[in-house]
């Protein structure tokens, strides 16, 4: 990010008062279940793949219809190494579903879908303003009373993607509501298992985009669910869609991300991490 929009970011955070840090509205959330449902079950009207420019995993564009409803969603089964990075279609439903139980309603709709009769992932399409490309590059700055929420919004994907280790987020996979909600997609090069991802958190103080491109404030309520982790709760939750090593994995950077905040926290005091 540019260092004038950088700074007007955490000028901004420091002066004005704090909003929810829910990225989908209420409302929205209310309706995931009525949407997972959708995308399972509704016929598929129409369908085309994107080239590799609008998306490396070349994922499809479905058009579905259910009782009169007419809602796209985005298709893929990439399985294997296709670019060089290990990519699973299973990972975007496993990222939704934690995005979920740790609170963040980040990350749309997204269940498992026959298409071509082959097994992949569907995420309900969503409708946005800008991605953080646009953003950055046509130097948009939120107004001042949703400095404070944005800003806190960006720590949360800091710490989930910390968690799952996604080494795909970038800025056109941001998508940015005109009301400067942020809404993630994308999570199928996540939940890494080499070596690297249990010894180093992609976000902290050495991260190349700056120090205030890391988990900086939390809410406690995360940090509580994150710490009642355990082996059985993710593989409830997420079934099939990780392997035992893919989940032991998420509990050794879970335990790196809380050995990170209890440092900072000595070294800042708890009020200044948590709220």
């Amino acid at each position: 990010m540019k260092k004038a929009i950088l700074a007007f970011f955490v000028l901004s955070f420091l002066c004005f008062g704090l909003e929810s840090v829910a990225q989908f509205k209420p409302e929205e959330i209310t309706d995931f279940a009525k949407w997972e449902e959708f995308l399972q079950t509704a016929g598929i009207v129409s369908s085309k793949q994107m080239s590799e420019s609008e998306g490396v995993t070349r994922p499809w564009v479905l058009t579905l219809e259910k009782d009169g409803v007419t809602k796209r969603g985005a298709w893929k089964n990439v399985e294997g190494r296709p670019k060089g990075y290990i990519d699973n279609w299973r990972y975007e439903i496993a990222a939704y579903r934690m995005s979920n139980y740790l609170g963040l309603n980040m990350v749309p709709p997204t269940v498992e879908k026959r298409f071509q009769e082959n097994r992949g992932s569907c995420v309900v399409w969503v409708d946005y303003w800008k991605n953080f490309e646009d953003i950055i590059n046509e130097k948009k700055q939120p107004p001042s009373l949703k400095v404070a929420a944005f800003y806190r919004a960006l720590y949360l994907q800091r710490a989930f993607d910390n968690l799952i280790a996604n080494v795909d987020r970038h800025r056109r996979n941001y998508l940015i509501t005109e009301d400067w909600r942020l809404i993630l997609i994308d999570h199928s090069r996540s939940f890494r298992t080499d070596k690297a991802s249990t010894k180093k958190l992609i976000y902290d103080e050495k991260y190349k985009e700056g120090p205030n491109f890391i988990m900086s404030e939390l809410p406690r309520k995360f940090v509580e669910i994150l710490k009642g982790l355990d082996f059985k709760v993710i593989k409830d939750l997420v079934g099939e869609y990780l392997t035992d090593d893919e989940i032991n994995t998420s509990l050794i950077r879970r335990d790196l991300i809380i050995a990170w905040l209890d440092k900072r926290i000595k070294e800042m005091g708890e009020e200044r991490v948590l709220y």
